[in-house]
């Protein structure tokens, strides 16, 4: 077990690294908001032009986010959502958020969650906690909006029931909508068959003094376009369709959209008064526009159709604010509630708390023996490949340096080659030097071998044979740098070839063991394998590790070792020329001068 704890230690070890030096994983491991909840998912909110290009404040806004199978693992959450919390980019603030509708069965959910002061251009990353399952329910329906939003309607209650107003102000209707579509724009939405329309009493919260600002927002399906149809009517203020076109009526003032809406389509409307102009959006682009301010408005309001105007279609995510919401706001609110949703989205793997924040040390702790041996086999490789690159690296750089001082020298004793200790003027330090120079032991080996034919033969010229066997004798020194430059080298290519095929060893034999665990448990599902197959993934990029440093290094090192084998060989030639050269010509003086 000890090259397991020793792959595990590496591992942990590599893993810190790339956290330390990767921002965008950095940024990932926001603290822990609290530790009883063990999972969480990123949830990202894109103004930037690669989401929905916002520009501006857009300042309070209610999104909505949907949850399906592909980005949540219901399973890991209470049946009802309960669980379910919302947290703030700084991984510390809790923001206010409700379910309209959690159906863990058919895996989809849709909660509104209310972002505080968002502005564009930015990605604003939020968080998703769940998988407490002691936790009570977190919804907080009235906080969700703003103290300027004066009623807002899902009509999620049963045919029937009277809507509710979910803000604080309880501006709830008197009566309920003739009839429910369970797929509506987001969840539940109200029908209407062309009567019967909803009355909500009239409430000081409602009434709009003269000029005042005011937003209207809902989502439209109309069902058959003939005629003036009204979907909201509050006084003598009407928005509503005529022949499919949006428009906005106020006393005998009407402004009016150029395009129909497609019938049997949802499409968001807006209308906002800032007191000077009335505008109406459509899908959150602005349709028509004029100036004006509204008049005092009280009395109750109808949804979803008025005197002599019924209408024939279905609403959804009304919601009345009195306030001018800017152009950003409702082009936010139309995104991201709408099916092409660029505004909102949520990362598809969650993160666990218990593996230290992040996915790979989630997948850190599943990893099973069999990988575990395989990543420390690894590892051992890759500690030893970098020591032999170290060791290398430093052996070379000590040879260039030293042949560069013996060079030096024997430039300077032109045609007086003796031996260094012999030099007039060399210094301790400099045979200190010079001792660790390849070049300079060819050197010497080849000083010596003429001094042995001198005590031979005397001052007489070399025979063609001598001046082979001199030859020889360096070349055998040669021989023995050559193979200390080359030693352990043997070990790069060892992590080079074998690292890959070891860890893909260990890949196949986890990804086996995973699958037979999954067959003796009899539970085939994504949960039960994913984690497994990542672990073992595991082992081949502990192979990869192992063997890409390991190639660069050996492709740089053995470029070095040949520059410097090419350069003992030319130095062979020139050393051995030079000695024959000696002994055919006038012997050197008994005392040689040190070269200046």
């Amino acid at each position: 077990m000890g090259v397991i704890a020793v792959g595990r230690h590496i591992l942990s070890w590599l893993i810190a690294l790339f956290v330390i030096t990767s921002p965008a994983f950095a940024q990932e491991s926001t603290g822990w908001w609290n530790k009883d909840w063990p999972y969480r998912r990123a949830v990202t909110v894109d103004t930037s032009p690669s989401g929905v290009s916002l520009t501006g404040a857009i300042g309070r806004t209610v999104l909505l986010v949907r949850l399906h199978d592909g980005n949540f693992t219901f399973s890991d959450a209470l049946d009802n959502g309960a669980d379910l919390r919302v947290v703030d980019s700084d991984g510390k603030t809790p923001l206010p958020f409700h379910i309209e509708r959690f159906d863990a069965a058919n895996g989809m959910a849709t909660l509104w969650v209310s972002v505080p002061s968002l502005n564009g251009g930015e990605k604003r990353r939020l968080w998703l906690y769940f998988g407490n399952k002691t936790a009570s329910a977190g919804s907080a329906i009235a906080q969700t909006y703003d103290p300027d939003t004066v009623a807002a309607f899902h009509f999620s209650e049963n045919a029937g029931q009277p809507a509710r107003d979910l803000t604080a102000n309880r501006n709830n209707a008197q009566n309920g909508a003739p009839g429910v579509d369970d797929n509506g724009a987001v969840a539940r939405a109200a029908k209407f068959p062309g009567q019967g329309e909803i009355v909500i009493p009239a409430s000081a919260s409602l009434a709009v003094a003269a000029g005042g600002p005011l937003t209207v927002s809902a989502w439209v399906k109309p069902d058959q376009l003939q005629g003036e149809q009204a979907l909201y009517a509050h006084g003598p203020l009407i928005l509503g369709l005529a022949n499919g076109a949006p428009f906005v009526l106020e006393g005998t003032q009407r402004i009016q959209g150029a395009v129909p809406l497609t019938q049997g389509k949802w499409t968001h409307l807006a209308l906002v008064a800032d007191g000077r102009t009335l505008r109406l959006y459509v899908n959150g682009i602005e349709a028509a526009n004029r100036a004006g301010a509204l008049p005092t408005l009280d009395g109750a309001v109808t949804l979803g159709g008025a005197s002599g105007r019924p209408f024939t279609g279905e609403l959804d995510e009304v919601r009345l604010s009195k306030t001018a919401r800017p152009a950003a706001a409702i082009l936010a609110s139309a995104q991201s509630e709408g099916p092409s949703n660029k505004l909102v989205s949520v990362a598809d793997a969650a993160e666990r708390q218990s593996a230290g924040g992040g996915n790979f040390a989630y997948v850190l702790g599943k990893v099973e023996p069999i990988d575990a041996f395989i990543i420390g086999l690894c590892m051992i490789i890759l500690v030893l490949a970098t020591a032999v690159m170290i060791a290398k690296t430093r052996y070379l750089n000590r040879s260039v340096r030293a042949n560069s001082v013996f060079l030096k020298r024997f430039r300077a004793l032109h045609e007086h080659l003796t031996n260094m200790q012999k030099v007039a003027g060399i210094t301790a330090g400099e045979l200190d030097v010079i001792g660790r120079s390849p070049l300079g032991r060819l050197y010497e080996t080849g000083v010596d071998e003429l001094e042995v034919r001198r005590e031979v033969r005397g001052l007489r010229p070399l025979s063609g044979e001598a001046v082979e066997a001199m030859r020889a004798a360096v070349d055998a020194e040669v021989v023995a740098e050559s193979q200390k430059l080359d030693s352990w080298m043997v070990l790069l290519t060892i992590a080079i070839s074998g690292g890959p095929f070891i860890g893909l060893l260990g890949t196949v034999l986890g990804v086996m063991n995973t699958f037979a665990g999954v067959a003796q448990a009899g539970d085939v599902n994504v949960n039960a394998i994913a984690p497994g197959i990542a672990a073992a993934l595991m082992a081949t990029i502990a192979g990869l590790a192992c063997a890409i440093p390991s190639l660069f290094g050996y492709n740089y090192l053995n470029a070095r070792i040949s520059a410097v084998t090419d350069e003992m060989r030319v130095f062979v030639d020139r050393l051995i020329t030079r000695l024959a050269e000696m002994q055919t010509e006038t012997p050197p003086p008994a005392t040689l001068q040190a070269a200046e």
